[in-house]
């Protein structure tokens, strides 16, 4: 049964989202504020829970800084955040400090246990490339000293283990499963988001923003994920 971190400061909504994921099989853990689930994070309880839904708006320490410090301590941890106003600069922040996906309040019991089932697939075993049997190293590829194992799902950059969280991870592995062909952002949407519906290309803008962050030496001029204006994506390296 999956648990979820619920971190939500209105009792009556999160109470009945509270509701609605146990009623959907979830166990669900609680919390008012983000110092309280954080706290909880570093804890026992904390050990098994494998998503966090994150209000954004939150007394105190705000949804912003605590999801920058959910991935700072857990970064293999998906993070769904909830933005009462939809407002573009929130959402666009948000996806900034690490956050998987988001969805706007009120939403409804469908939309969010979708959103929920698509993050922890995407945090699953990516499906291993081709035939089984093919040695040890068939799945691990140098790309310029970026090596990425698909079957080990690891990426290291010259000798140096780099920790990606699932969803820039598979935009990883899907960008670099075709070296040079170039990806659409409906695409991606649709193979690591699983969005087949309501598309977001900002969802796909951050995640790719991070990614680089993390991988090329400058990300202001990507060697390794380029945009193709107008397109996508495409994986280099250049």
């Amino acid at each position: 049964m999956p648990h979820v971190l619920l971190i939500e400061d209105d009792a009556s909504v999160r109470d009945g989202m509270e509701l609605v994921l146990r009623r959907h099989g979830y166990g669900v853990e609680t919390a008012a504020t983000g110092e309280q689930a954080l706290a909880l994070l570093a804890g026992e309880r904390g050990a098994r829970v494998e998503l966090a839904v994150l209000d954004l708006m939150l007394p105190g320490m705000d949804g912003f800084e605590v999801c920058r410090r959910i991935r700072a301590r857990a970064p293999k941890l998906p993070v769904i955040m909830l933005t009462a106003r939809g407002d573009d600069r929130d959402i666009v922040t948000g996806l900034e400090a690490g956050a998987d996906d988001y969805v706007v309040k009120p939403v409804t019991a469908p939309v969010l246990e979708a959103r929920i089932r698509a993050a922890l697939r995407r945090a699953e075993p990516y499906p291993r490339q081709g035939p089984e049997g093919r040695g040890p190293d068939a799945d691990r590829t140098d790309h310029a000293g970026l090596v990425i194992d698909r079957a080990g799902l690891t990426v290291t950059k010259h000798g140096a283990a780099l920790a990606l969280p699932p969803t820039e991870l598979r935009v990883l592995l899907e960008l670099s499963a075709s070296p040079g062909r170039v990806l659409t952002r409906d695409q991606l949407l649709a193979s690591v988001w699983d969005h087949t519906f309501l598309g977001d290309s900002r969802l796909v803008d951050a995640a790719v923003g991070r990614l680089r962050a993390k991988i090329e030496d400058v990300p202001a001029r990507p060697r390794y994920v380029q945009t193709v204006r107008g397109f996508g994506y495409r994986f280099g390296p250049l």
